[in-house]
């Protein structure tokens, strides 16, 4: 299923932990970092225990933001793989892929399988290893952290952006050479429609496959831009079926030479669209 909209829920919260998943986002996070102050984390696991244990089947994704891996990961994974498992983990200030393959193996020893791994990358350490990260075998999606990255760098966030534009190319760029899923950082005014809008466009356009949302209204708006248009859908369909029909190589649609780019971005397109056929 495609992440369109990724949206937080602090793990503190039972009510909100329990309205998350009838909201509109494909992916709902049970927080157990950020959003928690250190002295309610203990509490906080066992809330978000028993809100994994209300999850129902026809739920969205349900993922949990442990802490870092020497800041409070042990007793995240102790609490929540103890009864009802999610459906992966988000591990925050990835800084290099070792810290993703001792997720995992702190995973496995505490169940019978693996999780994938959301890695959100939110450092200059984290983004300088990006391509490492996001090829690391639990790495499910490649997550980009602006506002935590602003601070390690010490930047000024602006409405613009161009303080990291530079770090968001490059995770969309570490993500697609390792064959793992994009996604935008979240949108701090979650009450500025209009500005969610442009940005989420502005990451659709950069090549991410969703973004991050701290507002279940931010999800909508987001899912609406990920959503490919019929238009989009219908241009998809014409370039893999004038591909199955040339078997192969170059070949033209509308006058326009198609080759292997086009291709993946029609396939990218119905992927995200949730269509199976061609």
């Amino acid at each position: 299923m495609p992440r369109r909209s990724i949206l937080f829920s602090p793990g503190d919260d039972p009510e909100k932990l329990r309205k998350a998943p009838r909201s509109d986002a494909d992916v709902v996070v049970f927080d157990l970092e950020d959003a928690v102050a250190p002295a309610d984390k203990p509490a906080a696991r066992e809330t978000v225990r028993d809100a994994l244990a209300a999850v129902s089947p026809a739920d969205p994704e349900v993922c949990v933001r442990v802490n870092p891996i020497d800041e409070g990961a042990t007793a995240d994974l102790d609490a929540i793989l103890s009864g009802v498992v999610p459906d992966s983990l988000m591990l925050p200030k990835v800084a290099d892929a070792e810290a993703v393959e001792r997720l995992a193996a702190m995973v496995a020893e505490r169940s019978d399988g693996s999780l994938p791994v959301l890695a959100l990358v939110e450092s200059a350490a984290g983004v300088l290893h990006a391509e490492a990260i996001a090829a690391a075998d639990p790495t499910d999606a490649l997550l980009f952290g602006a506002e935590d990255l602003a601070g390690d760098v010490g930047a000024t966030r602006t409405d613009e952006g161009r303080e990291v534009e530079h770090a968001r190319q490059h995770v969309v760029l570490a993500a697609r050479a390792a064959g793992v899923s994009p996604i935008d950082t979240h949108f701090p005014a979650f009450g500025d429609e209009a500005g969610l809008r442009r940005d989420a466009q502005q990451a659709l356009e950069l090549g991410y496959d969703g973004k991050l949302a701290i507002h279940p209204a931010q999800a909508t708006v987001i899912n609406d831009v990920f959503t490919p248009s019929e238009e989009r859908i219908a241009w998809a369909r014409r370039i893999l079926a004038a591909r199955d029909e040339a078997d192969g190589g170059v070949f033209v649609v509308e006058g326009e030479m198609i080759d292997a780019p086009q291709v993946r971005q029609a396939e990218r397109i119905l992927a995200r669209a949730g269509v199976a056929d061609h």
